[in-house]
């Protein structure tokens, strides 16, 4: 008789990589990349245009072959067992793929039936999804006359019907305006916080990624920050700002500034601006300027941008 195996303990992170990495050619995409994605987080992956943020979506959902590295999703190998990865995740990709002479009902029975659903289960999903994304109304009508952010909605309510265990989001509300990006937003978080679904987002909007739980920035395909948005905020945009709105910035001006506060100002489209670590000591050191020679000043706290721009352009960050 063989000896008794050990219990599994099952890991805490829905999604590890270790040294993930993918080649064109010459030309490294993903330089390599270790991560770890813990279960029910909404987490960031952000990066400029060609950081390989698609890529690694990519690899993790067994799209593409990595070059080298590991990953795990759901605890399955990504090279070794691709079909039990994709059968935990969903994926809703940058561009919608939805048949748009089906309707939104028939787009998604054809998803659910790809993935092996039971009739009766993939009727019952189906109309849970359309309820939450509130398409029941255009259920029987082809997506082709859908506007764009109904069309995103129908993507999401697909990438969720089988109720995978992590959801892969490429860029889920590009080219959208603003109020369905914001009604997009909506559901997102909602699936973040009230079904506890793990979102894995990807987005060019830094201020979309202000609710993740955690991000990872990366440029040229390497990590560069990563971190809670609070934590990035502290550690790398760091200070707050003080704007100062002039109407014709001078030497003189710029010189008298520098001396009462002690900081370089750098000027800007309406004035200059200062970066501090609190903002309530120089402002009383700029009163004697306010309202003579200054018209007005406010105080910025720094936001994911800032951080962004910083780690991106080299002016901060590390792996």
């Amino acid at each position: 008789m063989s000896a008794p195996q050990p219990a599994t303990v099952p890991s805490e992170h829905v999604v590890e990589s270790i040294g993930l990495g993918k080649d064109y050619g010459r030309i490294r995409a993903v330089e390599g990349i270790d991560m770890a994605v813990r279960h029910g987080e909404f987490f960031g992956f952000l990066g400029p245009n060609g950081a390989g943020k698609t890529t690694m979506i990519h690899m993790l959902t067994t799209l593409i072959r990595p070059s080298r590295g590991s990953a795990l999703v759901a605890g399955h190998d990504v090279v070794e067992e691709p079909l039990a990865v994709r059968k935990n995740v969903g994926l809703v990709f940058q561009e919608t793929s939805l048949d748009g002479e089906l309707s939104a009902e028939e787009n998604l029975r054809l998803s659910g039936r790809l993935y092996g659903l039971e009739r009766a289960d993939l009727t019952r999903r189906i109309d849970e999804v359309l309820e939450l994304f509130e398409l029941q109304a255009r259920r029987h009508d082809r997506v082709r006359t859908f506007s764009g952010g109904m069309r995103r909605l129908v993507d999401l309510a697909r990438g969720i019907l089988h109720r995978p265990t992590v959801l892969f989001l490429d860029e889920p509300t590009l080219g959208l305006d603003p109020v369905n990006r914001q009604r997009v937003w909506g559901f997102l978080e909602r699936l973040a916080h009230e079904e506890r679904m793990t979102l894995f987002l990807t987005t060019h909007y830094l201020e979309e990624a202000e609710p993740c739980d955690r991000v990872v920035i990366v440029n040229h395909g390497r990590v560069v920050a990563k971190g809670t948005p609070d934590e990035l905020k502290r550690e790398l945009g760091g200070q707050e700002s003080i704007e100062v709105v002039v109407g014709e910035p001078d030497e003189t001006l710029l010189a008298d500034i520098a001396r009462l506060t002690g900081l370089d100002p750098r000027p800007t489209e309406n004035g200059l601006v200062l970066s501090v670590d609190s903002a309530e000591a120089v402002l009383s050191s700029l009163l004697p300027l306010i309202g003579t020679r200054i018209e007005s000043v406010s105080v910025r706290s720094p936001t994911l941008d800032d951080v962004f721009v910083a780690v991106t352009t080299g002016a901060g960050g590390a792996q």
